[in-house]
């Protein structure tokens, strides 16, 4: 069978756990014996292992909703020779929409996010989000399959669209590499990164987004204990407003207490996989999250990990045993941080038991998240739906 992969981010161009997931979900594929034959098509300038598809001139200065649906208009035309298309989120479900209408191929759509349930989206977009909203909407609508990365995100999908057929929305999981993400010690790494690697720190990594509530772990900082370091490895803000807003907490709570330090970039994973093997704690302070990729990669590494309850977060993260989970309520968001800031200050307290739960989390990582599982069970979904069509 020959697959058309349509995604918005692909190397060296990712940034978000989706882009993660395309990366290794098609090394994976790649490497089956007798796997299908893929053909990826991403968003982006030229590029050696996938056709690379720049914004149409026409749409330079245009809504960035509208450059996406422009770029899936030309990435739809090119996909005439496929025997289906498989899209990752919004930004790439249009071209799989439309290829499925002009060609009469299937369509798999792998659900990373919701955009009914990132209601800030409209911030960024502006009127785009309606018209995300709309493309999300009626390419989920008229796939022949869903593909959710979590029973948490098949639960959401279904809530927001409930004319959703069931049988249609499928459980893949996230994976993570568990050979690229592994325990690395390199205090000098982490010491050139401005982290004193002789301090126990507490980790995030991630976009600042609303989304990964970046904001509630710095207001949750200033109730952990006085020696224990804060490291934000932040950076891919979705806007000007949001990083200002970041950038402020920070510089106040830096003034207040040592030890806080900010890398504003999305590190490479040479750098970053001794960050995080360095850490006593890793924080996923998210108040939305389908699953969570950088769950995975702080137990793959040999970290404990406390997290928010919600979403996938929990398939994740066993309570308990690989970490530790924090209620989220959006009504009560002051209770959350204070549930944040008690959690992280009870590993940073006992790093003997952080260390336990970080080597559990390992273990599980290996025997339940490997990609070349998530690879045979997505091929599945293709075989079933191409099955079905006859």
């Amino acid at each position: 069978m020959r697959i058309g992969i349509v995604t918005r981010e692909w190397p060296p161009d990712v940034y978000g756990g989706a882009g993660v997931h395309v990366e290794h979900l098609v090394a994976a594929l790649r490497s089956l014996p007798a796997g299908p034959d893929l053909e990826v098509h991403a968003f982006g300038g030229p590029r050696t292992d996938a056709r690379g598809w720049a914004v149409p001139p026409g749409l330079a200065e245009a809504n960035g909703a509208l450059q996406a649906l422009g770029t899936d208009v030309e990435i739809a035309a090119a996909l005439g020779g496929v025997d289906l298309v498989h899209s990752h989120t919004w930004y790439a479900n249009g071209a799989g929409l439309l290829a499925a209408l002009v060609h009469g191929v299937p369509h798999v759509v792998t659900a990373h996010s919701l955009e009914p349930r990132r209601p800030w989206k409209a911030d960024q977009l502006g009127g785009g989000y309606r018209l995300s909203s709309w493309v999300e909407r009626t390419a989920y609508l008229a796939a022949d399959a869903v593909v959710a990365v979590s029973n948490g995100m098949r639960a959401d999908v279904l809530d927001a669209y409930p004319d959703l057929d069931p049988a249609r929305v499928h459980v893949v999981g996230n994976g993570v590499d568990a050979e690229a993400y592994r325990p690395t010690p390199a205090p000098d790494v982490v010491r050139s990164l401005g982290v004193d690697p002789d301090r126990p720190y507490a980790l995030f990594v991630g976009r600042i987004t609303r989304q990964k509530g970046v904001v509630h772990l710095l207001r949750a900082a200033e109730q952990l204990p006085p020696d224990a370091g804060l490291v934000l490895c932040a950076g891919a803000a979705d806007t000007p407003a949001e990083r200002q807003q970041v950038a402020d907490a920070v510089a106040e709570l830096q003034a207040r207490r040592p030890g806080v330090v900010w890398i504003e970039a999305m590190l490479p994973r040479e750098q970053l996989v001794p960050l995080i093997t360095g850490a006593t704690v890793f924080v996923v302070p998210s108040v939305y999250e389908p699953l969570g990729i950088v769950n995975l990669e702080a137990a793959a590494c040999g970290t404990a990990v406390v997290a928010s309850a919600v979403g996938g977060i929990p398939e994740v993260v066993a309570d308990g045993e690989t970490g530790l989970l924090v209620p989220y309520d959006p009504d009560d968001v002051a209770a959350f941080e204070a549930g944040l800031a008690a959690r992280v200050t009870e590993l940073l307290h006992d790093p003997a038991r952080a260390a336990r739960m970080g080597a559990a989390g390992r273990e599980r990582v290996l025997s339940e998240f490997g990609w070349p599982a998530i690879a045979q069970q997505t091929v599945q979904v293709y075989s079933a739906v191409l099955e079905a069509r006859g």
